[in-house]
């Protein structure tokens, strides 16, 4: 499998989840998107398509963008059918226009037809994404923030989202729950103040064994201030501070620890929050608010 996550440790030296794993989640979610879509046979092309027939498809772009889930589509002909073989002319994270053709997949009939809807779902999704965080990430270019993805994922494909993530030169943040703590606003809460709650965290890592970063949310300078006053923080999650908030906060912090901005910041506010000085930034809409790219595969 030619992935991009192969840089894991390279691009993202705090994530944990490696490449073992990730390989493990994107076989889970294809052989659960089979089963969903097959179920007991694919009963269209059964009924007219002969077993023995043969055939070739492109992968035809319909719109403009960067294109991503390319090897993601060879792992799904690969899982349905090892004798499919596909050509490759566009790879990932390359800029498409409308008329491209990204592959061609040839071998039996049947198996393109009961591959095809999920290459076409993967890789719609995926070009989405990846062509929102190229944007994203051409708008940071001469600062030395960098982008990150957030938890805010479709249940049940989140490693194909954080792939895209990567596709389009962005960063991920932490995969899931069990890869880095993250101390938000409710856990602060619910642990009665930033201070117990990482006190209480520390002293869980210490008892458990586990070597896992942590991050905290500060809602104020105030908190900040607490936060680096508790000290052994990785990173200070500014949650919805404004420019001037963020400048303040980027001097308290200095090296101290690093700083991440999030909280409504879109296309149009984000160089500024970069310009503030913030390590990295986060945005859960590189992941939930956008549109399929179209394509399709036609045979030829």
């Amino acid at each position: 499998m030619v992935l991009v996550f192969t840089n894991l440790a390279r691009n993202n030296p705090d994530y944990m989840i490696s490449e073992e794993q990730f390989r493990e989640e994107i076989a889970g979610i294809i052989a659960n998107a089979v089963r969903e879509d097959v179920g007991d046979g694919d009963h269209s092309s059964l009924a007219c398509i002969p077993a023995d027939a043969v055939g070739k498809a492109q992968l035809l772009v319909k719109d403009k963008g960067i294109v991503a889930g390319v090897e993601f589509a060879r792992e799904v002909f690969a899982y349905v059918d090892p004798e499919l073989e596909m050509e490759t002319l566009i790879p990932d994270g390359s800029p498409v226009e409308f008329g491209d053709i990204v592959f061609y997949v040839s071998g039996r009939s049947q198996s393109i037809l009961k591959a095809e809807r999920l290459v076409l779902n993967g890789m719609q999704r995926m070009s989405a994404i990846a062509t929102k965080t190229r944007k994203y990430v051409r708008l940071l270019e001469g600062t030395n923030t960098r982008i990150l993805d957030t938890r805010k994922t479709t249940p049940g494909i989140r490693a194909l989202e954080k792939w895209a993530v990567q596709i389009g030169g962005g960063q991920n943040h932490r995969f899931a729950l069990y890869d880095m703590i993250m101390l938000k606003d409710n856990h602060i809460d619910f642990a009665g103040g930033i201070t117990a709650a990482i006190e209480k965290t520390k002293q869980y890592l210490k008892d458990t064994g586990r070597d896992l970063k942590i991050i905290v949310e500060a809602r104020n300078l105030d908190e900040v201030a607490e936060i680096l006053k508790a000290g052994g923080i990785h990173r200070i999650l500014l949650d919805n501070f404004n420019f001037q908030e963020t400048e303040k906060a980027v001097k308290m912090i200095g090296d101290k620890s690093q700083s991440e901005s999030s909280g409504g910041i879109n296309e149009n506010t984000i160089r500024r929050y970069a310009l503030c000085g913030v390590d990295y930034i986060s945005s859960g809409a590189l992941t939930h608010s956008v549109y399929n790219m179209d394509f399709s595969l036609k045979a030829v």
